[in-house]
């Protein structure tokens, strides 16, 4: 430590590259746990035995869909009252109603205007399906709502303050695109979100209103819920149904998806393993730079301190005394690296939380792994230097200077 402290710019300099290898190892490995954590409660907010149909292939892609799948015919209502009747696993089965992402809505009072809202005609059922569809006031949309097409609409948690700063949004009228509707009642905002996600948009009408309104809109997707424990054999029976219903071949390529919460976690883990993967690239890369400044200093320091091995040899001080001395000199000074960054990944994960109420954090085995990791450069990279110094004959080291 007298060493190191001796030449400070030069060990600080020498274990930065420890410090940023390190740092990106416990800072990938803090955001992808908090965001892990994250992605599974707002799955979780649909329903833990549910499963989202829809005609589009569901998950992350890239540019504009494939010309078979935007050619695919939508779902229907039909499909959902089949799918009721041919899967006796299924417990309940919701369709709403969305027009595409191209046409934006608006929601206004003379008190306020929120736009980009997610915009749904929904049937009666679709709270008891959605786990994420808690009634906080008022009332949920009801079947004669639906069966009358009734302007009626419910406010999400975060929307109902904007158009009504001064008092109670349930019975009042708002501005949907240009029509009247009466709040009938406001949606819980669903649990989990952070940053700017945390905000809940959702404006809620019946569905045959909304297919009256926007006569055009033909996006109808569903979700359905199986009875406990059976949703894997509700999602087989439901696929069978489709198949049957949208001709679809049985060796042919589905012409729908059918994904359940399981699915959309482990897609989300699949990408966080790339994540991952690019993550030890990059870290590496800066371990490697701190290990050739590790193994610089380090020899620098054998030939600075010549005379001084030669004393000791000169005493008694075997090949295994100094080749330790060394590589624990080394270890100290790349395991410095692993602790500032930890102290450095701890303080910007706390800032993170503070500022867009996150709960992640660095996780045990990541803070180790850094500390093993940051030693195991030094021990790694310290051997030449202290061979060297081992190797050196203690007459001509007495000669030195």
């Amino acid at each position: 430590m007298d060493t190191l402290r001796a030449h400070k710019m030069r060990s600080a300099l020498t274990v930065f590259g420890v410090v940023l290898g390190v740092s990106v190892i416990m800072l990938v490995a803090a955001l992808i746990t908090g965001f892990d954590q994250q992605i599974q409660e707002n799955i979780k907010q649909f329903g833990a035995d549910t499963a989202f149909i829809s005609k589009w292939d569901q998950g992350f892609h890239g540019g504009d869909r494939p010309l078979e799948e935007r050619q695919r015919k939508p779902l229907t209502l039909e499909d959902a009252n089949a799918l009721i009747e041919g899967c006796p696993a299924l417990k309940n089965v919701t369709t709403f109603l969305q027009t595409g992402w191209m046409q934006p809505h608006t929601v206004r009072t003379k008190f306020g205007e929120v736009s980009a809202v997610d915009f749904r005609g929904v049937q009666p059922n679709f709270g008891q399906v959605y786990a994420n569809a808690a009634t906080l006031a008022g009332r949920f949309i009801s079947e004669g709502d639906d069966l009358h097409r009734e302007k009626v609409a419910m406010l999400g948690e975060n929307v109902a303050p904007v158009l009504f700063p001064n008092g109670e949004a349930v019975g009042k009228d708002v501005m949907i695109d240009g029509t009247d509707f009466l709040v009938v009642g406001v949606v819980e905002k669903p649990k989990g979100g952070f940053g700017m996600g945390d905000e809940d948009r959702r404006v809620l009408i019946p569905f045959s209103t909304f297919r009256k309104i926007y006569p055009s809109a033909d996006e109808i997707n569903m979700r359905v819920q199986a009875y406990p424990n059976m949703l894997d054999q509700a999602v087989d029976q439901a696929t069978e149904v489709l198949r049957r219903r949208r001709n679809v071949s049985y060796n042919g390529k589905l012409n729908f998806s059918i994904r359940t919460a399981a699915q959309e976690v482990e897609e989300f883990h699949n990408i966080m393993m790339m994540v991952y993967v690019a993550t030890i690239v990059l870290s590496g890369i800066g371990l490697l730079i701190g290990g050739v400044g590790v193994m610089n200093i380090m020899l620098v320091s054998v030939t600075e301190r010549t005379r001084e091995i030669g004393v000791r040899k000169a005493v008694g001080a075997r090949r295994s005394d100094i080749t330790w001395q060394f590589l624990l000199e080394a270890m100290t000074l790349t395991a410095a690296g692993g602790v500032i960054a930890l102290l450095l990944v701890n303080g910007l994960v706390l800032l993170i939380r503070m500022t867009l109420q996150w709960r992640g954090s660095v996780p045990v085995w990541a803070a180790a792994a850094g500390i093993i990791v940051s030693v195991s450069v030094g021990l790694i990279f310290g051997v030449w230097p202290a061979m060297k110094a081992a190797k050196l004959d203690p007459v001509e080291a007495l000669r030195y200077e």
